[in-house]
């Protein structure tokens, strides 16, 4: 049975890596859909939340909304969200990333999270499936060690 939600949509920056891309292994998956930004596919918009920073809080009230996911660097990503501006953006309390960063140019933000972390704390929140998400996740196992207080609410 399908579920019923939207597909969860992930659009892609030009300039990231496949190789860096923690969601790359959703590609093909029923349900998530990628773009490569700045282009966009024929799913509408009125029934989808963004993932973001200083948006109300995520919450079993979007349960049946569809997800908009960015996938970029922290400084490319920033320029994708105004082609979003109509998406309502959410958020979620902090949680821990174990994707290693490093940038000598570029502060990443402190609650910032890989793309395949940043989906799976969504579903969680939603109460979706997430039996599978992080199975091709490198830092699976630390992801989920350093989050073990919030996975037990």
């Amino acid at each position: 049975m399908p579920p019923a939600y939207p597909p969860t949509i992930i659009v892609v920056h030009p300039k990231e890596r496949r190789s860096k891309c923690t969601a790359e292994p959703l590609r093909g998956i029923p349900g998530f859909v990628f773009w490569k930004f700045p282009n966009t596919g024929p799913e509408l918009f009125e029934d989808y939340v963004q993932l973001g920073f200083n948006g109300s809080e995520l919450s079993r009230d979007d349960a049946d909304r569809g997800l908009l996911v960015l996938d970029a660097t922290w400084r490319f990503a920033a320029t994708m969200e105004g082609g979003f501006t109509n998406v309502p953006v959410r958020s979620f309390p902090p949680w821990k990333t174990a994707y290693p960063r490093v940038s000598k140019m570029f502060d990443n933000p402190l609650s910032g999270l890989a793309t395949i972390e940043a989906i799976y704390v969504a579903y969680k929140l939603l109460g979706r499936a997430t039996d599978t998400l992080l199975d091709d996740y490198h830092w699976r196992d630390e992801f989920l060690s350093l989050n073990q207080d919030r996975l037990e609410d």
